[in-house]
């Protein structure tokens, strides 16, 4: 009576295995082959078992993407990747680290009974080799050629209780390796050793580094610099898609928030700027452009090359699909600074630019990127949409300001305008530019009501108040700015009929009532003073816990001819809790 089939897959499962010679990686038939074709890596080595291992690495090419470099295809290769010459010799005296590890653990549970496939890895300084063996005649299967770019991942407790197994995961140009091992303190040894081979690389320069390179050292040479973008279609509009990002950007560098690796957001995102060609209102999104670029600062400068490429050379200049980067190089001038390099280069573009089309469209954008770029310092949060309107038609922005007393006040402001500026302006219109008191801008939400400090820029306030929008509870007012009394108060030669007192007057802490004695000028047969409720702030070191009051007074010591004065000062001050 035969067995039943899954029984009998249970008793011949390992001899299966050592038949097809699966142990150890050895070569298989049919099936295996087109596997491991699949799982190659960086390099394969396709010559006889018995052969020394002869490697030599080319990168392939792409004629549509417009993302190559027109450099010999050898000298790029030289660039990004380093040749490996020698084969693998008696002993491998150049192996840093060598060993049996596993790979591609499946089912996520350990079983004693079925034996993982296991290679022998071996790390040189060059790469990370694996092989069907321990012999030197054993084939080559794969190797991950290391670059700076390369980056490898610690294992992690969560993986082990899953498997059973220490996980150590490098990451290539284009694949990874997934490495297992049953010990910690290996995997330890081999991630540190990895590690160690990455950093001591020098750093990998992409094609569009080394033509910004050339960019430079001929930017007083119009003829070559035609010549460098005429030969480079890298630099030059493209309307295909791009495979890679023009910087570098480590393998498989994590995002963060939400966000796919950097690698693939600078991808994403040049195909985001083209869709900016063909849309009547683009305001929405650029913002999505600029928060990609404030959430991933690495970005920044991936974001400025590519906006720098689509408007070199377009296909037609000044219309509206080139005016649309013009205008998303406008927003990001206000919101980041780029690099040293990048700043270099993108300087030489809009002289270049001024230069091939004066009194154009793109030169009135080129020089207001230029200015805003002199300014330009760190952003707490990406323009609003407002804002972003205002700069691609290279205007300001009107910031409406409360003030106590008198209608709101409207005050153009740029993307880098303070609170302080802000402040001074308000008192020089409200003529308290020599007042010895203090005024500032105050933040008022549905949440809170708190001063700005004075280097905090408007245009960030304005887009928080944009972005809490609609979040307010019912019959709460949006946030809004408020131009108010900060700091002590000061009563000296305060007149009751002037801007100032109405100010005071109708400035208010919910917690504190505050009664001012004014002295004016009576008319005949009426009576010398008057009593006025100002509310303001209270003053330092003012504790009031007890429910008590306090009296401050001040006596106006001028004679009887300053009493007669139109105006009258306040004099005394009563102060005490609602």
């Amino acid at each position: 009576m035969p067995f039943p089939g899954g029984l009998w897959w249970l008793l011949c499962c390992r001899q299966g295995f050592t038949l097809l010679r699966r142990d150890y990686g050895e070569a298989g038939k049919g099936g295996a082959d087109d596997d491991e074709a699949e799982e190659s890596f960086e390099l394969r080595s396709k010559g006889d078992e018995g052969a020394p291992l002869q490697v030599n690495v080319t990168q392939p090419s792409r004629t549509s993407s417009g993302s190559e470099r027109s450099l010999p295809v050898s000298e790029e290769t030289h660039s990004l990747i380093t040749e490996k010459k020698s084969g693998r010799l008696q002993g491998e005296p150049d192996a840093i680290v060598k060993g049996w590890l596993q790979r591609d653990v499946r089912g996520g549970i350990k079983t004693p009974w079925l034996r993982p496939r296991k290679y022998w890895f071996v790390l040189t300084e060059d790469s990370l080799d694996y092989y069907s063996g321990c012999e030197v005649t054993a084939r080559c299967l794969g190797s991950l050629v290391l670059t700076s770019l390369c980056s490898v991942l610690w294992p992690d407790k969560q993986t082990y209780k899953e498997t059973g197994y220490w996980a150590v995961t490098v990451f290539g140009r284009k694949h990874c390796y997934r490495l297992y091992t049953e010990h910690l303190n290996e995997a330890v040894h081999w991630v540190c050793a990895l590690q160690k081979v990455i950093i001591s690389k020098p750093p990998v320069q992409t094609p569009t580094q080394l033509l910004m390179c050339d960019i430079e050292e001929n930017r007083n040479s119009p003829e070559i610099l035609d010549q460098i973008y005429q030969n480079n279609p890298i630099l030059c509009y493209t309307a295909g898609p791009i495979y890679a990002p023009l910087l570098p950007f480590p393998y498989a560098a994590p995002g963060g928030q939400g966000y796919a690796g950097i690698r693939d957001e600078a991808v994403k995102l040049f195909h985001s700027l083209q869709q900016l060609e063909g849309l009547r209102e683009p305001a929405l999104l650029m913002q999505g452009v600029l928060q990609t670029c404030h959430d991933l600062p690495a970005l920044v400068d991936e974001i400025y090359c590519q906006l720098v490429k689509q408007t070199t050379e377009p296909p037609a200049p000044g219309a509206a699909a080139d005016l649309r980067y013009w205008q998303l190089l406008a927003c990001m001038s206000c919101t980041f600074r780029p690099s040293l390099p990048v700043l270099c280069y993108l300087q030489l573009h809009l002289q270049r630019t001024e230069n091939q089309f004066p009194d154009s469209e793109a030169t009135w954008y080129g020089r207001f990127i230029a200015e805003a770029l002199h300014k330009t310092k760190g952003r707490e949060c990406v323009p609003s949409l407002e804002e972003i309107a205002g700069l691609m038609g290279r205007q300001e922005t009107e910031c409406g300001v409360h003030c106590p007393s008198i209608a709101t006040c409207h005050v153009a402001v740029t993307s880098q305008t303070t609170v302080q500026e802000v402040a001074l302006e308000l008192m020089l219109r409200l003529g308290l530019a020599h007042s010895p008191n203090s005024f500032a801008l105050y933040e008022e939400s549905w949440q809170h009501v708190r001063p700005l400090p004075e280097d905090a820029l408007v245009a960030d306030v304005l887009t928080r108040f944009e972005s809490s929008a609609g979040e307010e509870p019912p019959r709460k007012p949006p946030g809004r700015l408020w131009f108010r009394h900060y700091g002590c108060l000061n009563l000296d030669c305060v007149p009751c009929n002037s801007q100032e007192f109405a100010v005071l007057f109708e400035q208010g802490i919910s917690r504190w009532s505050i009664v001012c004695w004014a002295v004016g000028s009576p008319a005949r047969g009426q009576a010398a003073s008057g009593v006025e409720a100002v509310p303001v702030q209270p003053f330092p070191g003012d504790s009031f816990s007890d429910g008590s009051c306090r009296v401050r007074t001040e006596t106006d010591t001028g004679d009887e001819a300053a009493r007669d004065q139109p105006g009258g000062h306040v004099v005394g001050l009563w102060v005490c809790p609602l």
